[in-house]
């Protein structure tokens, strides 16, 4: 496949304060997973697994500082070649362009163009999975479609309120879309859009001037939504694992969905590799007190103390005495002897001290906000 054959474009514009205050200074599409993941591998991995090397980025204002960290220079997902290109673009300023009537497209309009791909994919930022694109485009092509979106059949608690409902004819043609909090029809799968999106470039371009022209929403992911059901559309069941992160429950049970081996492998190990930035670091040292059960630790750790059914990232110590089960540990932790974790996630740099209980529960784990310094006990949703 050419290289030049599909552009990406990655959206990161949507939040969601269900995620607060793991949200509170970095995007949805960079919070960890699974010990050394970002959220936004999956969907560079899959762009780059199809062998794309132009990729376009909507990022928020404010809220791009641990993007670039993790990106780096994009060597690990070939993005640093020559012939390859990244594009980065701001959804304030698409909006501020609208509300000024100016062409608030034109950038990534200007990006398509430039990228000179035949096909362009659309990512939301919050569908934790891994696609074969070019499984995709076989049936895109197949069925000369407009647009092709993916989606899979999940049950109503793996669905955000304002997710995207697809009803389907036999065939896979989008009959119907809906927003999920809107509907009455109670059933026990429903077809969730995973906001993958496959078009034609020159189609697109074309949408998108006529969408600017005409008023149209900012968000190319509204847009497409709202196009599915007036132009021809096919839907793309996908069958493997999938994760939808909108809130604190949703990206805890994720991770844990790790300690899963059929999930891990089905996510992890597939024909689709998962890229992230690589980091040159020590092995994890146990020492003879230690006792890890069911868990995943990371490396550059140092574990004293007893894990259960938890996930460690890189640079965490786990100091003797000391007890985390059922929880998510961040990179450079500091927990110290004596302390008993459950049902807790801890964002970066958190020191507990010695003999302090955190204590929540599996519907609402507790969340310690990045560098903070825990001296008292914590039960249920206190922070």
């Amino acid at each position: 496949m050419k290289a030049n054959k599909m552009c990406a474009i990655l959206g990161n514009e949507h939040e969601y304060n269900g995620l607060l205050p793991l949200t509170a200074n970095r995007p949805l599409s960079t919070l960890y997973f699974d010990c050394k993941y970002r959220i936004m591998d999956f969907a560079l991995s899959s762009a780059v697994n199809a062998n794309i090397r132009t990729v376009y980025m909507i990022l928020n204002e404010g809220r791009f500082k641990s993007v670039f960290d993790h990106l780096g220079g994009s060597r690990e997902w070939g993005l640093d070649s020559i012939g390859s290109y990244q594009y980065l673009g701001f959804y304030q300023d698409i909006l501020r362009k609208k509300a000024e009537g100016k062409p608030y497209f034109s950038d990534m309009i200007g990006f398509l163009k430039k990228s000179k791909s035949e096909y362009t994919v659309f990512f939301g930022n919050k569908m934790l999975c891994n696609v074969d694109l070019r499984s995709i485009l076989d049936v895109h092509q197949t069925h000369d479609s407009k647009i092709t979106v993916v989606f899979k059949r999940v049950p109503k608690e793996k669905i955000a309120p304002d997710d995207c409902i697809l009803t389907l004819e036999e065939d896979n043609r989008v009959k119907q879309t809906d927003i999920f909090s809107e509907l009455d029809e109670a059933l026990d799968l429903y077809n969730l859009s995973m906001s993958i999106f496959l078009v034609k470039t020159d189609w697109l371009i074309d949408l998108l001037h006529k969408g600017q022209n005409a008023g149209a929403p900012a968000s190319v992911q509204e847009l497409l939504n709202r196009e599915m059901t007036r132009t021809n559309t096919r839907a793309y069941e996908y069958t493997g694992y999938l994760s939808n992160i909108y809130d604190i429950k949703s990206y805890y049970d994720a991770n844990m969905d790790m300690l899963d081996p059929e999930h891990f492998n089905t996510l992890l190990f597939s024909s689709q590799r998962v890229i992230t930035r690589t980091k040159n670091e020590v092995a994890t040292h146990f020492y003879d007190s230690s006792d890890v059960n069911s868990s995943q630790i990371a490396t550059g750790c140092v574990i004293k103390g007893k894990v259960d059914r938890s996930l460690v990232s890189r640079r965490t110590t786990i100091e003797e005495g000391a007890r985390v089960k059922d929880s998510v540990i961040m990179s450079n932790a500091q927990i110290k002897r004596g302390a008993k974790l459950q049902y807790a996630i801890l964002d970066k740099n958190v020191e507990v001290e010695a003999g302090v209980t955190i204590q929540g529960t599996p519907e609402n784990p507790v969340v310690i906000t990045k560098n903070s310094h825990i001296v008292a006990d914590i039960y249920g949703g206190e922070n």
